[in-house]
């Protein structure tokens, strides 16, 4: 039962609740992901220990900040495999939470991993981020919209912000060095109706990954012209 012992101990450290049922859940989305890598990539990790580590474990993390226990729903937009959607709504089963993605062959997958696992709380949306966000039904919808691709926090911004509600929300999931990363997106934050809250160090257990949880509060609405289409994003980052 090592893996229980990691989960366990992942969820002990954010104190939030873990238990046999929801340890069967993780372990079957384990082997769906592995199963379906072989056909479409998903992941470049697929060693049992990694994924538990790399994956599930640094997505319960996010449960450092607080906003997580408490949101009424959430979005994960760009969420590729799932992270870190379908592991906080596997703890916390009262959570709605919309997966949303641009391929049509992960979401595919999402939706197999939903059903395998009754997961009655999550749904999936296949759409661009920015395309999303212009939709009545999405936009500044939801208490939390989060995040772990690998963009940075000045295209992130400007992709999840627009979803927030105002009060709400936007937890980005970053790697180490982001120092450099958030000045640069000061402007870009404060363009789209936001402020930087705080960051939130994360440590993985038995491993030499530091993360960070950036927490941007929704002060007021986002301005109609965001989000703009998906080459300006990139192109021309707000400064």
């Amino acid at each position: 039962m090592k893996y229980y012992d990691i989960l366990e101990e992942a969820c002990s450290s954010v104190d939030v609740e873990f238990n046999e049922d929801k340890y069967n859940k993780f372990i079957t989305y384990m082997e769906l992901l592995k199963e379906w890598n072989e056909k479409i990539n998903l992941t470049a990790i697929t060693e049992d220990e990694q994924i538990i580590k790399k994956h599930f474990v640094d997505s319960i993390k996010a449960f450092n900040s607080p906003l997580f226990k408490s949101a009424a729903n959430l979005i994960d937009v760009g969420t590729g495999a799932g992270f870190p959607g379908i592991p906080i709504a596997i703890i916390r089963e009262d959570l709605k939470v919309t997966l949303l993605d641009s391929l049509n062959k992960r979401v595919n997958f999402l939706n197999e991993v939903i059903n395998k696992l009754g997961l009655n709380n999550v749904k999936t949306i296949h759409s661009r981020a920015e395309d999303g966000a212009r939709t009545s039904e999405l936009r500044e919808g939801f208490d939390i919209a989060t995040s772990r691709a690998v963009a940075n926090m000045c295209v992130l911004s400007e992709l999840c912000i627009p979803y927030v509600k105002v009060n709400g929300h936007f937890i980005a999931l970053k790697g180490p060095a982001i120092e450099e990363e958030l000045e640069e997106s000061k402007n870009a934050v404060a363009t789209l109706g936001g402020r930087l809250l705080e960051v939130i160090q994360v440590n993985i257990e038995d491993t030499d990954l530091k993360h960070n949880l950036v927490v941007v509060k929704k002060m007021k609405e986002t301005p109609k012209t965001y989000p703009r289409k998906a080459g300006s994003i990139t192109k021309k980052p707000i400064k």
